[in-house]
């Protein structure tokens, strides 16, 4: 890792909170290309994961989301089920940036791909009874949308028409189809 990669991740930790924002924009942008260093900070990621901090959660969860990319070991299958237990976290906020973030894993390859929208569609179907659940729901579609975006396939589409169809609640169908538009 370079320099000026490294000391965006200690930025990270600053007390500026300027800095902060700038340290994790600027990764999130260098990891939405394939990096050569994503093993250098990949177990520090997975531990804050679990972090009590909301922050470190939330980082931690778009930061490996942008990096399965960059995981030729395929360690992204192993490590998913600790990455989409924050897409359920306790605060709403960690749980809906990982939630918009976690379609970038299906960029990783066709198993990747398959498994995140395995889960996208589980969740989108298991979600209804949640506090927030048209917004749980708004992100899938649009995950959805990101990820036929990038990849081209219609089964995504079509799987995302499916779920829409699912919606009981005219205003919210429209809603998610506007996704698609």
């Amino acid at each position: 890792m370079d320099n000026k990669t490294q000391s965006y991740f200690e930025n990270l930790e600053a007390t500026d909170k300027n800095l902060q924002l700038e340290a994790y924009t600027n990764i999130l942008a260098v990891t939405n290309e394939e990096v050569d260093w994503a093993y250098e900070v990949w177990d520090e990621l997975k531990e804050w994961l679990t972090d009590p901090n909301n922050h470190r959660r939330s980082r931690a969860a778009q930061f490996l989301s942008n990096l399965a990319i960059s995981d030729p070991e395929k360690r992204i299958l192993k490590d998913f089920p600790a990455l989409w237990k924050v897409i359920k976290d306790q605060k709403f906020v960690t749980a809906r940036h990982s939630l918009q973030a976690i379609w970038k894993v299906g960029l990783a390859g066709p198993e990747q791909k398959k498994m995140v929208i395995t889960h996208l569609v589980d969740r989108f179907n298991t979600c209804h009874n949640e506090k927030n659940y048209t917004l749980i729901r708004f992100d899938i579609i649009q995950d959805l949308k990101n990820l036929y975006g990038e990849v081209k396939d219609e089964e995504i589409k079509q799987k995302a028409m499916n779920l829409i169809e699912t919606e009981k609640d005219s205003k919210y169908q429209k809603k998610y189809m506007s996704v698609w538009k």
